[in-house]
């Protein structure tokens, strides 16, 4: 059994000993501290949570757990049931609520589930509010309501409302996608994508829909992170079909794979590059993306004359980032659309309609899109290192070791080539450096991660 605890929330596999698993108690401990960091931090007017749920299992049980303590802490409860992450998001805004919380754990296996917690504007909690809330939940001082000042709870369904506010997006362009008269292949993996995409897609005109794993109830068909080694099954759909596009979302829909007509994958990397092409063609500015993501956004982001910068890992991270800058558009190499004008946080329903009005106004394939921007290939690699070794000690001097270069320390060390870029971070978890590289070839990449590798294990002897 596992639970790990981060600033973004609380991730564990169902059941076991408490503080080994993520169990009934440790669920209501940590709601718990999240309602007692509300109250004391969030001063909006409102005294409303909403809950929302990706199709899991464990989804049920951890619902009722969370309203039931939220609605003791003396807080109303609006519980939105089956929902993606970024309609639970939406909702906070859209009712003016104090915060959120969404019961997913995103791209990981059945067995798990976890609390993701927001704030008042319905984006993830930084790293100063989530270390407060793990401190309050490890002191245990919670002073619940007494019974005349219990919550209440309202139930609402706030999908469609999600979907008109995709659909009246300024670059959503309905017309163009209807008379475009796409097929359409998705795949759903049995979680609450196969709700929402359905719809989503009549409403943006695409009457041929082919729906594969579109039966919520959590019963993944396949590895639920939206890669191409679990994704044959659309592959196929899409060489069987006359498909133009297919997408695949991961459990909670915040992120987004591009299959290509062919059935080739158009790439995770490159979802938000297609995506940020077409609305810095018609909204110039400035782009952001993690550190380990595609110098390919940088390329198209330049094309434009705008700039690009650079985010530490992690949603939160990337929208400061992004406001700072006030991008137009960003996300992270994993599929992740991050697109301002909806809000912050990813959201595949935005990808899909975007991507649908450039395939549209663009008149080509997808494949040929895809074939259109700078190829790149990243490597993932790890240095395994003895639980007594200093990781800090060695990534400074890996960062002096390589200080003619651009290098970037804000998250680990990134080393930028002229023509290639390593990122080193450190496991906060097991003693390993994970080593991404990226280079226009895979061999060029594996290489240049092995040779920043052997540094590594030379300064660990």
């Amino acid at each position: 059994m596992a639970l790990i605890k981060s600033i973004s929330g609380i991730r564990g596999t169902i059941g076991g000993r408490v503080g080994e698993g993520l169990n009934p108690l440790d669920t209501v401990k940590f709601v718990s501290a999240y309602a007692s960091f509300i109250k004391e931090n969030v001063k909006n007017g409102s005294n409303s949570i909403i809950v929302g749920r990706d199709a899991r299992i464990s989804g049920k049980m951890m619902e009722q757990l969370v309203v039931g303590t939220l609605m003791g802490m003396g807080f109303d409860v609006v519980n939105i049931g089956l929902a993606t992450t970024p309609t639970t998001e939406l909702a906070v805004t859209m009712e003016n609520a104090c915060g959120g919380i969404i019961l997913t754990a995103s791209h990981n296996p059945r067995q798990w589930n976890a609390l993701k917690l927001l704030n008042e504007k319905g984006e993830f909690l930084n790293a100063e509010e989530g270390e407060t809330v793990l401190r309050l939940a490890e002191s245990e001082d919670f002073n619940y309501a007494n019974v005349d000042h219990l919550g209440r709870i309202t139930e609402k369904d706030y999908t469609d409302k999600h979907i008109k506010a995709v659909l009246d997006l300024a670059l959503v362009d309905i017309d163009a996608i209807r008379k475009a008269d796409f097929e359409v292949s998705i795949d759903c993996v049995n979680s609450v994508g196969g709700i929402v995409l359905p719809k989503l897609l009549k409403a943006l005109g695409v009457n041929k829909v082919n729906e594969l794993y579109c039966t919520p109830n959590g019963e993944f068909p396949h590895n639920p992170e939206p890669l191409s080694e679990h994704l044959k099954d659309i592959s196929d759909m899409m060489k069987t079909t006359s498909s133009d596009v297919g997408f695949v979302v991961d459990p909670d829909v915040d992120r987004l794979a591009i299959i290509c007509e062919n059935g080739e994958m158009f790439g995770e990397e490159y979802t938000l590059v297609a995506v940020a092409d077409y609305v810095l063609k018609h909204t110039p500015g400035n782009t952001v993306s993690n550190l380990s993501s595609s110098r390919a956004l940088r390329d198209i982001t330049e094309k434009y004359g705008c700039k690009y910068n650079a985010a530490a890992v992690g949603e939160v991270n990337v929208t400061t980032k992004m406001k700072e800058t006030g991008a137009v558009i960003g996300g992270e190499g994993n599929g992740g659309i991050i697109y301002p004008a909806s809000h912050y946080g990813r959201d595949a329903l935005v990808g899909i309609a975007l991507f649908l009005t450039h395939l549209a106004n663009e008149k080509k394939k997808v494949s040929k899109i895809r074939a259109s921007y700078p190829q790149y290939f990243i490597a993932k690699q790890k240095v395994e290192l003895t639980p007594n070794i200093d990781v800090d000690a060695i990534l400074k001097t890996v960062k002096e070791k390589y200080s003619q270069y651009d290098v970037m320390d804000i998250d680990g060390v990134k080393i930028d080539f002229p023509d290639k870029w390593v990122h080193l971070r450190k496991s906060n978890t097991e003693p390993i450096i994970r080593v991404y590289s990226e280079a226009h070839t895979m061999q060029e990449a594996e290489e240049i991660g092995g040779q920043v590798m052997e540094v590594i294990k030379q300064l660990a002897k």
